[in-house]
């Protein structure tokens, strides 16, 4: 049986300077999405000496490091992705990022770090029976390291009956634990509308066909889908985040370029969007004599928390913190993440740690170039897992 929660936090605070050390050695060599060639061969090490079966390169850069104990057949997965940004560091930290425009802006050497933590307690002192699969994700950011992963055998290579990630989270309190079941962050999709008219002179405007002014209104028409087509109770985007066109003040261009931006916290209401989206920017364009050209790529699903995971995780973090340090019903975020993916094939939950609020460090976002990660997270994500992986394989 796992041990009182103690007895891990005791252990990890014992053991956080050595991870602290981790930490910040990652974010000073911060490396870029299929890039992480260093942080790979650093958790490829760690996990070879304390015993781990461990496999690099899957999904180019990722590591998966696999510990089986006893005779149990439950099997877990916990994920931890590696990747930096590609944002000037702005902290002043005697730590601070030593690669111009690269950074750990989002908190993945701190989640490397966490994770590697618990793997060192769970392959010295680990009391489970079962099979545990620590996954050292490449690519999180914006490239779909985890269908990398996954397309290169994850779940086949290393089954999991469920799989469990963490990501911290500035504005909640530092070391607090939050959950929700459900939709929990969306998804991410991005559209390239290309609109092609006639050019012309400013002056002459009845001798062209202005694809500006198509493009002015598409701008107001695809608020539309949201104010009127998504049901009001749910979360829909439609975000127009560049117009590019002409470059003179008395001559209509021939094209303008639109980059959009569709989030949804619903697979309906993302479908909708899509369909909307398209059949809107057709007719528009038409109703003003120009032609579109729609370039809609689908990017990150929505994640959705399964029930019975998320409520074993919870758990698990009621017994660890208390229920004082736990949001057991976190809001949903338009945030996304490619954890979605790993939860589309396996049953889990991806759960928040606090990264601090207020005055407290940590609580600049992420992805911003002030941002850091709270080293007070390392002992108590580390326990965390630790406390998660030896209560799942009982």
């Amino acid at each position: 049986m796992p041990r009182p929660a103690q007895h891990y936090l005791d252990y990890m605070r014992a053991h956080a300077a050595e991870f602290v050390t981790v930490r910040r050695q990652i974010h000073q060599n911060p490396e870029l999405g299929f890039e992480e060639h260093a942080t790979s061969a650093l958790v490829a090490e760690r996990l070879t000496a304390w015993g781990y079966e461990v496999e690099r390169g899957l999904g180019r850069t990722g590591v998966v490091g696999r510990l089986r104990r006893g005779d149990g057949a439950r099997t877990i997965g916990l994920r931890a992705d590696m990747d930096a940004l590609p944002i000037e560091e702005k902290t002043g930290l005697a730590y601070r990022s030593g690669r111009p425009g690269i950074m750990h802006a989002c908190g993945h050497d701190g989640h490397t770090a966490i994770l590697l933590g618990a793997a060192k307690y769970l392959a010295e002192e680990g009391c489970f029976s079962g099979t545990l699969n620590l996954i050292f994700q490449p690519a999180e950011e914006g490239l779909g390291g985890a269908t990398r992963m996954i397309d290169d055998g994850l779940f086949d290579k290393y089954p999991c009956d469920a799989v469990f990630a963490m990501h911290n989270a500035p504005g909640f309190a530092q070391g607090h634990l939050g959950f929700r079941t459900g939709p929990t962050l969306a998804s991410s999709d991005y559209a390239t509308v290309t609109l092609t008219g006639v050019g012309g002179h400013g002056a002459m405007p009845h001798q062209a066909a202005d694809p500006i002014v198509a493009a002015a209104t598409l701008v107001l028409a695809l608020q539309t889908i949201v104010s009127r087509n998504a049901d009001p109770m749910q979360a829909a985007i439609v975000t127009i985040g560049a117009i590019h066109s002409g470059n003179a003040n008395n001559v209509i261009p021939q094209t303008a370029v639109l980059e959009i931006s569709v989030r949804a916290l619903d697979r309906e209401v993302r479908t909708l969007i899509e369909r909307r989206l398209k059949t809107i920017v057709t007719a528009q364009a038409e109703s003003f004599g120009v032609r579109a050209q729609i370039d809609y790529r689908k990017g990150y699903a929505v994640l959705v928390n399964t029930p019975a995971e998320t409520e074993f995780a919870r758990r698990i973090g009621l017994e660890l913190v208390g229920a004082g340090h736990v949001v057991a019903e976190a809001p949903a975020s338009t945030g996304s993440e490619d954890f979605a993916f790993m939860l589309e094939k396996r049953p889990g939950c991806y759960l928040f740690i606090g990264n601090g609020a207020g005055d407290e460090h940590g609580a600049c976002m992420i992805h911003n170039p002030g941002y850091d990660f709270n080293d007070g997270n390392l002992p108590i994500g580390a326990a965390y897992w630790a406390l998660l992986a030896e209560s799942w394989l009982q």
